[in-house]
């Protein structure tokens, strides 16, 4: 008889304690799974949410290991994990999804795009360098993208290479260089697939990058397109997951350029920011739709039910320490926002603290909304 995926006797584990891993649990709570979590500090966002929380390295192959043997089922909030251990308690009967074979991949920013290039997925065109010295045989291609292939996140590990001045400071890494796109708008598509092969999308989301930081500054449900956009983006973030063969939740990072063409920009295989907003906004949130897709239950319903923008709540940049939110209680009183701390005790210059959600009946009067709520709060230390 199989176990039963609540309660006492089913352990799920969630390696890496950020915010992804706190709003997972706060989904799995409603469902009475328990959550199993691993970070190097307590005070992760996970710390004080886990049913139980361990302390460890998640890129050290003995704690990964020791934390993953006795779970039913692993999965990952953050995709530099420690993939040797993984395929080890896969290879031992625990249930690890995505699939270490998937995270690997994803891991080095170059396997990926030539995955895409084998498997015929739309991406802009790459190559491949070893190091900074490498980069003086493409200098007639400038502007490019220079992308680190490992270790990236965040806006971390990807410059913008606008002039020959560039090259001498840029990373002296295993990178890969990209065409810089002239793309008239960014999307994202989160996709779920189960065990059974179930696959549901979630609609097309528009993002709105902060150029200085590379983060999403805003992020708008539904994205402005056609539907013929809108079902050629979605078609082809279910090919993704499905060449993947894929188990879990992957948000799917596109370029619509001028032509009206799309291209894939890069993966996560995760829940991701780009998908905060179906908390509210949403039948079912990308948080519970991982959960289910991990746990191999039914998928949900992705419809919107509300349109919405979404906000990341940043460290501000002249401040570091302990966290203070200027500002909180006036959108409290605010109809349609939404507010959602992380529980991170320190902030930093441009650190995520948090996010906001404004719903409302029209999408153009929650923009609006949304330019006077990101102006209305702040993140400062004490």
């Amino acid at each position: 008889m199989e176990k039963q995926w609540y309660g006492d006797a089913f352990k799920l584990g969630v390696l890496g304690g950020g915010q992804l891993g706190r709003m997972l649990i706060q989904s799995a709570m409603n469902y009475d799974v328990h959550v199993y979590t691993m970070d190097n500090s307590k005070t992760a966002p996970c710390g004080t949410l886990a049913y139980e929380f361990t302390e460890g390295n998640i890129q050290s192959y003995a704690d990964v290991m020791a934390f993953g043997k006795d779970k039913d089922v692993l999965t990952v909030e953050i995709e530099h994990i420690n993939v040797d251990a993984l395929e080890e308690l896969e290879a031992n009967g625990v249930k690890v999804f995505p699939q270490p074979r998937v995270l690997r991949l994803i891991q080095d920013k170059g396997l990926q795009k030539e995955f895409y290039k084998v498997n015929g997925i739309p991406t802009a065109p790459f190559h491949l360098i070893n190091d900074r010295s490498e980069l003086h045989d493409y200098s007639n291609q400038i502007p490019f993208i220079l992308k680190m292939r490992k270790g990236g996140y965040d806006g971390k590990g990807v410059a913008i290479i606008k002039s020959s001045a560039d090259l001498e400071n840029a990373f002296d890494v295993p990178s890969l260089i990209e065409d810089k796109i002239n793309f008239t708008k960014e999307l994202s598509v989160l996709v779920a697939r189960n065990e059974n092969g179930e696959v549901k999308t979630f609609p097309v989301v528009e993002c709105e990058f902060s150029e200085k930081l590379n983060l999403v500054e805003f992020l708008f449900s539904p994205a402005n397109i056609s539907q013929e956009i809108e079902l050629k983006a979605t078609n082809l973030a279910k090919e993704v997951i499905e060449k993947l063969d894929m188990v879990g939740l992957l948000a799917v990072e596109l370029f619509l350029t001028q032509e009206g063409e799309l291209l894939v920009n890069e993966v996560a295989p995760r829940t991701h920011n780009s998908g905060h907003h179906t908390i509210e906004c949403n039948y079912v949130s990308q948080f519970e739709q991982h959960l289910r897709a991990i746990l191999n239950l039914p998928l949900g319903d992705t419809e919107i039910k509300s349109p919405g923008v979404m906000i990341n709540l940043l460290g501000d940049e002249n401040h570091e320490g302990p966290a203070k939110y200027e500002g909180v209680e006036n959108l409290m009183r605010m109809q349609g926002v939404h507010v959602h701390l992380y529980g991170k005790p320190t902030t930093k210059p441009n650190r995520k603290m948090g996010h906001i959600t404004i719903t409302g009946k029209h999408l153009d009067e929650v923009k609006l909304k949304a330019r006077n709520v990101q102006e209305s709060i702040k993140v400062i230390s004490n």
